[in-house]
């Protein structure tokens, strides 16, 4: 047997020396991988290599599956996901094989949550030897490839994702088989040799169609010479080379244990790995090597498993694929199929068949036949070239413009006449005679496309879908984890297609039909944990003690599957997994208070629990208490609020944990009071919230035992000397009684008064706004304030100001906005002709001349010249105050004329 490839190496050797100056070297590599595939076929349990998602390999599969019927196979997969492959009988492929941990041990923290995928797809060398194991009576499938917990302790630890892995979503990948050049150079010299634009197309063209009918000896041979080449050509990254050897030291040792354990022989046994492994330099780890390698064991995480429907798009990016190259391959492995007569195996219970059927009996083994050289001959023969499937191309031309027309396109048959000629002469320019589906490609690009695309969906996407487009697995009920069947169940009134791909209407009469009320509560968690898009409400909202009456919504279950069977990963319930979900929000070390009371009240407004909400409010207790700053302070302002409102509206008294947080609030906020004041880090919206937490709870928070004095202080030792700040603690002064409003008015009249003030007057405004927020009864001054500023600020000023109180106004429109409206519509004239007339009120209220007297001989100039008759007047009518001595009597007579006239007429008669 040592002498099989003899011929070739005497070949090679004379290449070598033909085309390199220095032919050691290349006669090293070229002799190697000779080396490489004489170890790899004198194996005594025969090595199977496979390109992953490639037809060619499936095809070959399923024939020598057929030929040798072997009892035993060892499949590069990962150990630990075994279990699940049996449920590949719920499910349409393409299905991905997870293996998810959320709750992570043993690895760095910001690496959770890990997750690892497998995809399948029906033309997969992987998924005829799982389906023969599977369906065959008597036949073993045993997985040797690392763990997932293996795949992450084998990282770098500055990376999660290392060179052999590929990220499927937000999960890391393994294949079986990936093989692609891992020197940039070579395939960069193969793609542009072969005339070809990507490694997909490379690929399909010389190695797929060379191997599609090539018999198993010819096609194990190929492929370990690949394999050899793209291994011996791989840069020296030393982790790289050492996880890729590991690799093949577990499965080996795997295998020998398995081996040891049962009695096989290994001429019953089949080893299904990629191309790359198959090429192992790891030879004293076969069948008879040595023993010394050591599997580490797996850490403390908690992994789940599970099956979650993936995509043709998800293949491609992972294993870094064209866009399109698997709907491709699905179409070659069709015609593979009606090509070779071969025929594939399949798992009973997909595709339409019965479950439980029997699978068909297999024929009787093909006695082995000794390895003969066949890479000489391979190697020296000329490619064959497919004569023109006219009739296919044809089709294929009429098609695509079928499609460009439903898509918008202005496409006719001389179109379809053009890119089918287009196609030839493309394939001809690239040295094929028969047009491949990437030269049908660009053909379609170039004669339909043109310039401008009109739709959605460009002529290379159509290509795509026409050969076979994005299938998209999914998992069947039987297969789906409990949680996701519970979600299934319970949303069984609606009568909705849930496993149906697509968006899909649900109405909820809750009035007419109390039972859907439970309905509606999963709904609204579903959208709290799920992707957007998966459960989107089109009518009706959840609040605080508010009961739903109808809801309408958009259901997307089916299109966001693998989001569901992931929460079915972290509980067995979906009130499990949410309530998990709050308590780590609350419970993370970067959890703010305002976070926490979000927590406790999607407790009450999703779990109904009182319970939960409880704990989580005692907790948000000591958060506040931790926090040396008042971020968050306008959140836990609006928070609570609403919490009060919902508990003093619902409940029969407030409990213990929303009276100590106001009570711990109260004395947390005036104790961090003066500081924000004077920080430039804390702004004025914060300030002016925690003013707002004061003055609001104030009442509460005396009846629990709070001292008003604490406040007082607070206030008295501000001393702030921004603007905005200086007018919000007027404002709170104000509020406190220790400022008087006459005082406040007279501030502000001296700074509008002073020219070197002016320019900072509009920050004062700010300030005035903000104190809306805890003293809401100074809106009738701050009308008065902007009002003023309107009339006596210069346009240099004003303009530039209304910007920012366009935007403060915009921020918090659902509060103050309201205020202010209700307020200058109360002063303000209702129409337009009574404004040139109007004359505010605070001029009139607050004028500090003399009132004037009208004509001559009128009453009010008669009782002024006369006050000693209006004291006796007001003596008769029980008034004991002199009106010489008052002030007001002034003021009086103005703004009552018609009693002083009457009185007047009175006396002169």
């Amino acid at each position: 047997m040592s002498g099989v490839f003899e011929a070739l190496r005497t070949q090679l050797h004379g290449a070598a020396t033909v085309f390199a100056d220095g032919p050691d070297a290349l006669e090293g590599i070229l002799l190697g991988m000779v080396d490489d595939v004489d170890r790899a076929v004198r194996e005594p349990m025969e090595i199977f290599p496979v390109c992953h998602h490639s037809p060619a390999s499936a095809v070959a599969m399923a024939r020598r599956l057929r030929d040798k019927q072997p009892k035993v196979i060892y499949l590069e997969l990962c150990e630990d996901m075994a279990p699940l492959l049996t449920e590949l009988r719920n499910c349409r492929l393409p299905v991905a094989v997870q293996a998810f941990a959320s709750e992570v041990e043993g690895f760095p923290a910001d690496w959770a949550p890990l997750s690892v995928v497998a995809p399948i797809t029906e033309a997969s060398a992987e998924y005829q030897a799982i389906a023969y194991a599977l369906d065959t009576p008597g036949v073993e499938l045993v997985l040797v490839d690392r763990s997932a917990d293996h795949v992450f302790q084998w990282q770098q630890p500055e990376t999660t994702s290392s060179g052999d892995e590929a990220l499927h979503g937000d999960a890391v990948g393994v294949e079986i088989g990936d093989l692609r050049p891992r020197f940039a150079e070579l395939e960069e010299h193969l793609l542009h040799h072969g005339k070809v634009r990507h490694w997909s197309e490379w690929w399909h063209q010389y190695v797929e169609h060379p191997l599609g009918d090539s018999d198993h000896d010819t096609y194990r041979q190929v492929m370990f010479l690949i394999g050899s080449l793209f291994r011996r050509l791989a840069p020296g990254d030393p982790h790289r080379v050492r996880v890729d050897e590991d690799r093949e030291r577990h499965m080996w040792t795997r295998m020998r244990e398995h081996l040891a354990a049962t009695g096989t022989d290994p001429d019953d046994c089949l080893y299904v790995c990629g191309a790359f492994h198959a090429a192992s330099r790891v030879a004293e780890f076969g069948v008879h090597g040595t023993d010394g390698f050591e599997i580490s064991p797996r850490s403390a995480s908690s992994w789940q498993y599970g099956l979650i429907p993936s995509s043709h798009a998800a293949i491609e990016a992972q294993f870094g694929l064209a866009a399109g190259s698997v709907s491709i391959a699905a179409t070659e492995w069709a015609k593979n199929l009606r090509r070779t007569k071969v025929k594939p195996f399949q798992l009973a219970g997909q595709s339409g068949k019965k479950k439980g059927g029997k699978p068909a009996a297999l024929p009787a083994p093909v006695a082995p036949v000794a390895a003969a050289d066949q890479l000489s001959g391979f190697l020296r023969r000329p490619p064959v070239l497919d004569r023109l499937d006219e009739a296919e191309l044809l089709g294929w031309s009429v098609e695509i413009v079928r499609a460009a027309r439903r898509n918008g396109y202005l496409a006719s048959t001389a179109d379809a006449i053009a890119v089918f000629e287009t196609s030839i002469m493309l394939a001809g320019m690239r040295d094929r005679a028969r047009p491949t589906p990437y030269d049908f490609q660009d053909a379609a690009i170039t004669c339909i496309e043109k310039e401008a695309v009109p739709g959605r969906r460009d002529v290379r996407r159509l290509v795509e879908i026409m050969m076979g487009g994005d299938r998209i697995g999914q998992v069947g009920y039987d297969a789906l984890p409990p949680l996701a069947r519970d979600v299934h169940d319970r949303l069984a009134p609606l009568n909705l297609k849930l496993q149906q791909r697509g968006v899909q209407r649900a109405l909820l009469d809750i009035a007419a039909q109390p039972e859907l009320e439970a309905c509606s509560d999963l709904l609204w968690m579903l959208r709290r944990l799920m992707p957007q898009g998966a459960a989107r409400p089109i009518m009706g909202e959840r609040r605080l003690g508010e009961r739903p009456i109808q809801e309408s919504w958009d259901l997307a279950l089916g299109t966001h599957q693998r989001a569901l069977i992931e929460l079915g990963y972290e509980g067995v319930s979906i009130e499990q997994v949410l309530e998990q979900r709050l308590r780590r929000t609350a419970y993370s070390p970067q959890a703010t208070t305002a976070q926490v009371l979000e927590a406790v009240e999607d407790a009450i407004r999703y779990l109904h629990s009182a319970r939960l909400a409880g704990e989580l409010g005692t907790h948000a207790l000591e958060v506040l208490s931790g926090e040396r700053t008042v971020d968050s302070a306008p959140e836990v302002l609006r928070r609570v609020r609403r919490l009060l409102t919902y508990y003093r509206t619902n409940e029969p008294a407030l409990p213990s944990w929303i009276e100590r947080f106001v009570r711990t609030g109260y004395a947390h906020y005036c104790t961090l009071l003066p500081t924000a004041f004077t920080e430039e880090d804390a702004t004025v919206d914060q300030v002016a919230a925690m003013l707002g937490f004061l003055f609001s709870m104030e009442s509460l928070a005396l009846s629990l035992g709070c001292d008003r004095t604490q406040l007082e202080l607070a206030v008295a030792q501000s001393h702030p000397d921004e603007p905005s700040k200086v007018a919000l603690l007027w404002a709170a002064q104000v509020q406190l009684g220790t400022l008087a409003r006459e005082q406040l008015r007279e501030r502000c009249a001296a700074l509008l008064g002073n020219p070197l003030a002016l320019p900072s007057y509009p920050q004062y405004l700010s300030g005035f706004v903000h104190a809306l927020e805890p003293a809401p009864g100074l809106v009738d001054f701050v009308v008065e304030a902007m009002s003023n500023a309107f009339a006596q600020l210069p346009d240099p000023l004003l303009l530039p100001w209304l910007p920012t109180l366009i935007s403060t106004l915009r921020a918090r429109g659902a509060q103050l906005v309201p205020l202010l409206v209700r307020e200058a519509g109360r002063l303000f004239p209702a129409r337009l002709p009574a404004l040139d007339e109007w004359v505010p009120p605070w001029r009139i209220q607050h004028d500090p001349t003399p009132v004037q007297t009208t004509t001559a001989g009128t009453g009010s100039t008669l009782l002024a010249a006369y006050p000693a008759t209006c004291d006796a007047t007001a003596h008769l009518l029980g008034c004991t105050d002199s009106w010489k001595a008052a002030p007001d009597g002034v003021t009086l007579l103005k703004h009552y004329p018609d009693t002083a006239q009457a009185l007047e007429a009175l006396l002169a008669t």
